[in-house]
């Protein structure tokens, strides 16, 4: 499988505050991963470092091909496009229609035929479950159907890693079981996923890494044997 992200000794500061220290990490194509910890251990923050919105100050980190000490601000906006993110809040513009929300990402990133627009967007939605909603405002869908848009919105160009800030945060269990399940589902299919949440019960029902935020630092963990026997 392909090396997505290597971190080797990475510290992260915010504003001269150590968030994250002696980072190693290394991701693969196609894995599932759970980065679970309190608020405020660090997983938003790793989160803008992978996008380069936070500068890693210390040692070496590579994303995508890009050296993060050493990308420029013209290429910033390149690295980003390789990556999908997936917001807890949906930031969907609330004054257009879905289509619309969709279309004005693939314009802002380059695109400019009206046809392989169209096409992409009836795409994305379909593989999300959510054909036929395109002519909707958001007010007038749910909450998972919202986060449904939303993850149609990160798949748009085709990423090789989605990044899913709290997916499920504003949604009821049922619902959010089913943002997860569509996660992994996309992550069979080839793409990345990282997914920092709260509900540790996920792990138990859609198998993946589970990275630990605390302490300054980041563990992998493991389900012990009598967790895995409940799945």
């Amino acid at each position: 499988m392909a090396l997505l992200i290597n971190f080797k000794d990475v510290t992260i500061q915010r504003q001269e505050l150590t968030v994250l220290k002696d980072i190693n990490l290394e991701i693969q194509a196609g894995e599932f991963i759970y980065a679970i910890g309190k608020v405020g251990s660090g997983k938003s923050s790793m989160f803008k470092a992978f996008y380069a919105e936070i500068p890693v100050k210390s040692g070496e980190a590579e994303v995508l091909g890009f050296n993060l000490k050493k990308i420029k601000n013209k290429q910033i906006p390149m690295l980003r496009r390789k990556l999908g993110i997936v917001f807890q809040d949906f930031q969907l513009l609330t004054d257009r229609t879905v289509d619309e929300n969709l279309e004005f990402v693939l314009r802002a990133t380059g695109w400019k035929n009206k046809v392989d627009i169209d096409t992409r967007i009836e795409a994305v939605l379909t593989q999300v479950g959510m054909q036929n909603k395109g002519y909707k405002m958001p007010h007038q869908l749910s909450g998972g159907e919202q986060q449904r848009v939303v993850i149609a919105r990160a798949l748009l160009n085709s990423p090789e890693i989605i990044l899913a800030d709290e997916p499920t945060g504003n949604l009821d269990p049922e619902t959010g079981h089913k943002i997860v399940s569509l996660l992994y589902d996309i992550a069979k299919e080839g793409t990345t996923v990282i997914m920092s949440t709260h509900n540790t019960q996920l792990t138990r029902i859609f198998d993946g890494r589970i990275l630990y935020f605390g302490d300054q630092t980041i563990q992998e963990v493991e389900l012990d044997d009598d967790e895995q026997n409940e799945q």
